[in-house]
């Protein structure tokens, strides 16, 4: 299992990029105390969520928002609720928060 990170680096209601061991470049965002990943791809356009650096969600830090056309998903499923890309999804990475306070890759 590859670690990415440590819960303590992803704060409540924030998200935070990283690149995995094999090039992929994911976020992981924090709500409520549970964790949640996805590719940092938008489904529209097949660009990168974010505008500047760890901003992935949107003003009221409510929803995952892509910077290119200001599609908004649900930070829990990935699915697009507004926007052009209404009904697709993110690709969600499956991660496991481990008793050491580690954000794991699940193989």
């Amino acid at each position: 299992m590859e670690k990415i990170c440590m819960m303590e680096e992803i704060p409540e209601r924030e998200a935070r990029s990283f690149e995995t061991s094999e090039g992929d470049n994911i976020f992981i965002t924090q709500r409520d105390g549970a964790f949640f990943a996805y590719q940092n791809l938008c489904p529209h356009l097949q660009v990168e969520l974010e505008f500047l650096e760890n901003q992935f969600l949107d003003r009221d830090q409510q929803f995952i928002e892509c910077s290119t056309h200001g599609a908004l998903f649900d930070v829990e499923t990935g699915l697009c609720i507004s926007g052009p890309c209404q009904g697709d999804s993110l690709e969600k990475v499956e991660i496991k928060v481990h008793s050491d306070g580690g954000i794991y890759l699940q193989d």
